[in-house]
């Protein structure tokens, strides 16, 4: 026997099931697409930190070409008459790059501006360097191939032009030096008064996402667009006199 104050009993603890149901639904898409948000965040900003990485080893890399001697790529061997330990420029530094292996044509460019240099606070004040640099990354790892790269590779470095790595170097100074070997002279130690010391700032830049505009050959920032991620490093490197 069924009762009329039942009727429709089962069509209304359906729409509420429903309703719940739904709403679980909702609530776990949400919190997916913030996971995967937030993965995503911390794979930009651990590609940003290598990056950095690279400008500090190439800054490093830098000063020890010049103490070793440039390299001719023509003979293979290093230009001895050339060696030196350079000293800072007259200006005092504004923070903005030399551009090295990119033009403001580039389609994939990014004015890095003097990001990198104020991502430093405790720089000294009038700070004058020996060299300032400003390269893509994506072109750096696109330069490296050769004539048989995958369409993957090519595609990854496509992916990283949105990268950067900057670095300027400053001289700071005598310091001392240790180091290790041999010497005919007599009461040669391992140690002394007689280093100079380069401190290196290195950035890695990861840029703005941009929409290409065929019109001007430039891009704009789109308002909904990905901010900019910086990673700023410092080492010293100390070379002998």
């Amino acid at each position: 026997m069924i009762k009329k104050n039942e009727k429709g009993f089962a069509l209304v603890l359906s729409l509420v099931l429903m309703l719940a149901m739904s709403l679980m639904g909702g609530a776990l898409i949400v919190m997916s697409a913030s996971d995967h948000q937030s993965n995503n965040k911390s794979d930009e900003y651990q590609q940003t930190f290598y990056v950095a990485e690279t400008a500090l080893l190439e800054g490093e890399k830098y000063i020890l070409n010049q103490f070793l001697g440039p390299w001719d790529p023509g003979n293979h061997r290093r230009q001895l008459n050339k060696r030196n330990l350079p000293g800072n420029q007259n200006n005092v530094f504004n923070g903005q790059m030399t551009k090295i292996n990119y033009r403001n044509s580039d389609k994939y460019y990014f004015d890095t501006s003097t990001y990198c240099f104020n991502s430093f606070p405790d720089k000294p004040d009038k700070l004058k360097v020996v060299t300032s640099e400003s390269w893509n990354f994506g072109d750096v790892i696109r330069d490296s191939f050769n004539n048989n790269a995958s369409q993957n590779e090519k595609h990854e470095a496509e992916r990283l032009k949105g990268y950067y790595y900057e670095y300027f170097i400053t001289n700071i100074g005598d310091a001392p030096f240790k180091g290790t070997g041999s010497s005919v002279k007599k009461q040669a130690g391992n140690s002394g008064q007689n280093g100079m010391a380069y401190r290196v700032f290195g950035c890695g830049i990861k840029a703005e996402e941009h929409a290409y505009n065929k019109n001007n050959k430039k891009h704009s920032i789109n308002s909904g667009s990905k901010k900019r991620i910086i990673v700023a490093l410092e080492s010293v490197v100390v070379l002998p006199k």
